[in-house]
């Protein structure tokens, strides 16, 4: 967004890296390292599920990272970590080379037109093949240097720390060449990255800041929504006055979820900030929508709930893949929160309702009306748990088919009188088997006059379960209708999928 400002008063701004790659190929383990705190042990399943934002300083200068799922459902996050990025960083394994979410990340790279460099991560490991890696990444159109291209690339371990600091420089390096310029003095703009209800403040927002500086008196507008900023925090949460370009901010003081991705601009006073509005477009993110379904499929109403706006999107995208014959999903309702009575009431016209919630918890209350009416309340800490348990879901919703399969056919020869509503009578099998306990047609014909069951079954006045073709037997048959000679027997099973 600096293509707005002017020449005058630009300065160097920090690079705003992402680091993208595909799931445990190390991108959270290498900010661990540059950071020095722990941030994977806390992540449900070991999996990067939010894109947060770190500021670092290396070498007397500041770099802000920003970390990026690796896990398929989290496509969309990874696309918008590219957009919002000065530089990426592409992390692969030495042991992997490149995967599906490696190249998923080196497409959004691309779409964005984003520089980036190459970290073989892993190096340390016994299995670790450099060379490898490099041919995998050149067999994707990746050709570093040294291997007939002009890719930066570092030589890694994440865990141990190794090259990391050769990274950095690297980094610098490269955001020198893209001559990254800001000015401080006008009102800041940027991109609003993440978005939460937080339990205690209220909507809560992460805005990376690509040019001017951001006040904690200003306003800002995302969208046609104005904002008095009511906090303003640094990526640790600390109160701050102000913010510079390229810095992480949490702000707090919104009406609604900022939508992510979306643009933001800031204003000094209230006036501006409302005129920058009427004339802004109409936000670009997500709506809500429900599926078109066929006439013979049967809905699967939900109701999604998640922590964050970003997630949300990631589990919205992560359920909408999956498929299950003549069931849709009807999404009723999503948003961010706890699941709450209100999600309760507003589901429970719908049969065979669910409601999902992703790292968030159910509210007593919500969970005594759901059981009241018997609503099926399912949450989950790692999205593609979530989405198992629905997929199961769909299945059991499904409209069951059944099949008749004939398992035998025989021609009656003679009949033995009655007894009750049970018939006794003799034939032969003419074609697979007959057996006990099965059901059967009775055709006269070739027409089904009734239907039947055998109940009881002899070979040569032997009781028996079964019997095979081109053999004679004697059977006791339940029927309304009266068996004649001449008659056939049809055996069959009916089968449910």
């Amino acid at each position: 967004m600096t293509e707005n400002t002017t020449k005058t008063g630009l300065i160097e701004r920090p690079p705003v890296i992402a680091v993208m790659g595909h799931v445990d190929h190390g991108k959270s383990k290498l900010l661990d390292y540059i950071r020095k705190t722990n941030i994977v042990d806390k992540e449900a399943g070991g999996i990067t599920q939010h894109t947060s934002a770190y500021e670092v300083i290396h070498n007397g200068k500041k770099i802000t990272f920003l970390d990026t799922p690796g896990h398929a459902a989290f496509t969309t996050m990874r696309e918008r970590g590219a957009q919002i990025a000065d530089i990426a960083i592409l992390i692969v394994s030495a042991e992997e080379g490149v995967k599906t979410q490696t190249l998923e990340a080196l497409q959004s790279i691309k779409a964005q037109n984003t520089p980036f460099v190459v970290a073989i991560n892993k190096i340390d490991k016994p299995e670790a093949d450099i060379e490898k890696t490099k041919q995998s990444l050149a067999e994707n159109d990746v050709f570093v240097e040294g291997y007939g291209g002009n890719v930066p690339v570092a030589l890694i371990s994440a865990k141990e720390g190794t090259g990391v600091n050769e990274l950095l420089e690297l980094l610098l390096l490269v955001a020198e060449l893209e001559e990254l310029k800001g000015d401080p003095t006008t009102p800041a703009e940027g991109f609003v990255l993440e978005s939460h209800l937080d339990s205690k403040c209220g909507i809560a927002s992460t805005f990376i800041i690509k040019n001017g500086t951001l006040r904690a008196s200003d306003y800002v507008v995302v969208g046609r929504e104005v904002t008095k900023i009511k906090r303003l925090a640094d990526f640790l949460d600390q109160p701050i006055k102000e913010l510079a370009f390229s810095a992480p901010a949490h702000l707090f003081g919104f009406a609604k979820l900022p939508s992510v991705g979306e643009p933001f601009k800031a204003f000094a006073d209230k006036k501006s900030a409302e005129c920058f509005a009427l004339n802004a477009p109409e936000e670009t993110g997500r709506k809500i929508n429900i599926s078109s379904k066929e006439s013979d499929e049967v809905g699967l109403p939900i109701i999604i709930k998640a922590d964050v706006a970003g997630t949300l999107e990631a589990v919205e995208k992560e359920l909408a893949k999956l498929k299950v014959e003549k069931v849709s999903l009807d999404i009723i309702d999503l948003g961010v929160g706890p699941i709450t009575e209100n999600d309760v009431k507003l589901i429970q016209a719908f049969p065979g309702a669910k409601i999902l919630g992703f790292r968030v918890p159910a509210e007593k209350g919500a969970l005594a009306l759901a059981e009241k009416f018997k609503i099926t309340i399912q949450t989950s800490d790692v999205i593609y748990k979530l989405s198992e348990w629905l997929e199961e879901e769909m299945k059991q919703t499904a409209p069951k088919q059944t099949s008749e399969v004939v398992l035998g056919k025989a021609k009656i020869l003679k009949t033995f009188g009655e007894n009750g509503d049970k018939q006794i009578v003799g034939g032969i099998v003419g074609q697979g088997k007959v057996i006990r306990g099965k059901e059967v047609k009775i055709l006269r014909h070739e027409k089904e006059i009734c239907r039947g069951k055998i109940v009881g079954l002899q070979m040569q006045k032997i009781k028996t379960e079964e019997v095979e073709e081109n053999t004679q037997f004697g059977a006791e048959i339940e029927a309304k209708l009266e068996i004649a000679p001449g008659d056939y027997i049809e055996v069959y099973e009916t089968v449910v999928k």
